[in-house]
């Protein structure tokens, strides 16, 4: 083993960072390591910054049409001589000494295959806008909070197993090679910031739907490919007959049939099931879905459908009154509210699949919170976190719970007795998916969201 290790640099017009990724790399030391620098096509000034150190023996320069991350990806792991590798982003840096603490950690734990570190967010400038603190992975048990991809080191023989990068996808590397690591060998992290990632507004990372889009697809084609059955059921629980919103519209369109449209399209759900007291309910599905045998009508007890009360009572009679057909195979119970619908079926799969990929008990939608929480003593507002700090623990990050996708494993409700148990995970949604319609103004606002982005 000679412990060499590979650090490449991926470039695409970032002739203004360029040169400080270069340079961080160069002045490690205490490591013995290679650099190769591919430039992704680049049509600013970076070639004449990168030509500049043609004659350093250390470096090796590609110069490519432009192909994306993942094949550049491919292109250094094929050209890796070292027995490690990492990928530094070209707009970011290294902290002194990271090759030699990330590759010990490597070199030092024969059954860990990747390596991650904390990391400063900064600014174009690269003043210090916060630490980014990861959990202590000694003690993770969800693992469904991926590295970064940049800045993680990763040893050569193992990732060659795994078929390297998918270069299918535009973007999500780094949560691609996690659920291939996860799945098969350990991880570990080093609390301490070992490099800079770069915050400009212009980062990949920037543009959400694209990420969670291809997160969503990722997922979905890693549980064929582990052959996890991912077959559920779609409760879309009403509340009694008082509460005739579910016969609201939005252009012409009936929330009760929107949701019940979604739920079908999902590959995961094998039936739909609207549960109410309401016979009402039971005669618009019926009117409106003659001869599907995929959507059924459960009436749950009055007390379990009052306002405030938990759906765990519904769940409990429907376990009861179900066809044992429709239960056999079945992994998972999907709640889907009505109130949320912007949610779209390819987020009800992604919910389901995250909680079975990552082997969580049950799954809720959230949304991240950057607002500032406070709380009264007694004698004033008080901050909950200190705000002025800038190392950010992510067991601080704050999420918000906005319900409008709740999953649970079958087996573990049943024996829990409870819909949120077990191993809580999660999937962010994104802002129109999470925005809930409460009055006729939400759904006012909500048609004009379709209309402009035909969601629906």
């Amino acid at each position: 083993m000679n412990n060499l290790i590979t650090v490449y640099i991926t470039n695409y017009n970032y002739g203004n960072y360029i040169q400080q990724a270069i340079e961080s790399v160069l002045s490690q030391d205490g490591v013995k390591y290679e650099l190769i620098i591919i430039d992704d096509g680049s049509v600013d000034n970076s070639k004449s910054i990168i030509d500049s150190y043609q004659a350093d023996e250390r470096i090796s320069i590609i110069y490519q049409k432009n192909k994306g991350l993942n094949v550049s990806n491919n292109v250094a792991l094929h050209l890796a001589q070292g027995e490690y590798i990492m990928r530094l982003d070209a707009d970011d840096y290294l902290e002194p000494h990271a090759l030699k603490k990330l590759s010990d950690q490597l070199r030092d734990n024969k059954d860990v295959g990747l390596v991650f570190p904390d990391y400063y967010i900064v600014d174009a400038t690269g003043e210090i806008i916060e630490r980014h603190q990861r959990h202590d992975f000694s003690n993770v048990t969800l693992y469904d909070q991926a590295a970064h991809g940049a800045c993680t080191m990763i040893r050569v023989e193992y990732l060659k197993a795994l078929g390297g990068y998918n270069e299918s996808y535009k973007c999500q590397d780094g949560y691609e090679l996690w659920i291939k690591f996860v799945n098969k060998y350990k991880v570990v992290n080093i609390n301490e910031p070992l490099f800079s990632y770069r915050q400009h507004g212009e980062n990949l990372t920037s543009n959400e739907n694209k990420i969670l889009g291809t997160r969503a697809q990722i997922n979905a084609d890693y549980i064929k490919e582990y052959h996890i059955n991912n077959k559920s059921i779609a409760l879309i629980p009403v509340r009694n007959k008082k509460d005739k919103f579910y016969r609201k519209e939005i252009n012409g369109e009936k929330l009760i049939n929107i949701k019940i449209d979604q739920a079908l399209k999902s590959n995961s759900a094998s039936n739909v099931i609207i549960s109410s007291p309401d016979e009402e309910v039971r005669e618009e599905i019926d009117k409106n879905l003659l001869n599907n045998d995929q959507v059924l009508f459960h009436k749950r007890s009055l007390s379990s459908a009052q306002l405030n009360t938990s759906l765990n009572q519904s769940l409990l009679e429907l376990n009861n009154g179900i066809d044992e057909k429709i239960k056999s195979n079945l992994t998972s119970i999907v709640i889907l509210d009505l109130t949320f619908p912007l949610i779209s079926n390819i987020k009800i799969d992604d919910a389901v699949n995250t909680m079975l990929l990552f082997k969580a008990d049950s799954l809720i939608s959230v949304r991240p919170d950057t607002n500032k929480f406070f709380k009264h003593d007694g004698s004033g507002m008080k901050a909950i976190f200190d705000y002025q700090k800038k190392s950010k623990f992510e067991r601080d990050v704050m999420y918000k719970h906005v319900g409008g996708i709740t999953v649970t494993r079958f087996s573990s409700f049943i024996k829990a007795k409870e819909i949120i148990n077990g191993k809580v995970g999660h999937i962010i949604l994104d802002k129109n998916s999470a925005y809930k319609v409460e009055n006729k103004q939400d759904l006012d606002i909500i048609a004009s969201i379709n209309q402009l982005y035909k969601i629906i």
